[in-house]
């Protein structure tokens, strides 16, 4: 299986240069995105913002959107918000999600805007908390916090 195309050139760039590169479209968006229906639309060090849109779709049996797509939402931005914060030859993977829902989204509901903020970016593990408002409103729809693992890209020194 081949590796994302962001794997290609991850070990001469640091973090927040590939993340600026994923939001221009040097480099092609995570597969995520597409299949549930989120971008990336602001990046700056320490910080990535993502907006989704609810749809039917993302219905579960109840008729409300999974929470599985809150969770992907919050994980991307907290994850991307750890990424900028990475020097070259540096990756990350989520050890850990903590997901609040704290109000039902529906297919119907707008945008909504996920912000995703690093606490602290270390060599071995990182930290970041997120929260997901409506984008139209600032409602809050959940929050949630991530620990990751940082670690060498292979073939790096």
């Amino acid at each position: 299986m081949a590796q994302p195309a962001i794997h290609q050139h991850s070990t001469g760039l640091p973090g927040i240069e590939l993340a600026r590169m994923s939001l221009d479209g040097r480099l092609p968006e995570a597969p995520i995105c597409g299949t549930l229906g989120f971008r990336l639309v602001e990046v700056e060090e320490g910080r990535a913002v993502f907006e989704g849109e609810p749809g039917e779709h993302l219905l579960n049996p109840m008729g409300t959107v999974h929470g599985g797509f809150m969770a992907t939402l919050l994980d991307s931005a907290l994850g991307t918000a750890v990424l900028t914060g990475l020097p070259a030859g540096r990756a990350y993977t989520t050890a850990q999600l903590g997901v609040n829902l704290v109000r039902p989204v529906l297919s119907t509901t707008a945008t909504l805007r996920c912000t995703g903020v690093a606490v602290h970016v270390g060599r071995t593990t990182a930290t970041a908390e997120a929260r997901i408002v409506g984008a139209d409103d600032g409602k809050l729809y959940a929050h949630g916090t991530a620990t990751c693992a940082v670690f060498r890209m292979p073939g790096t020194e």
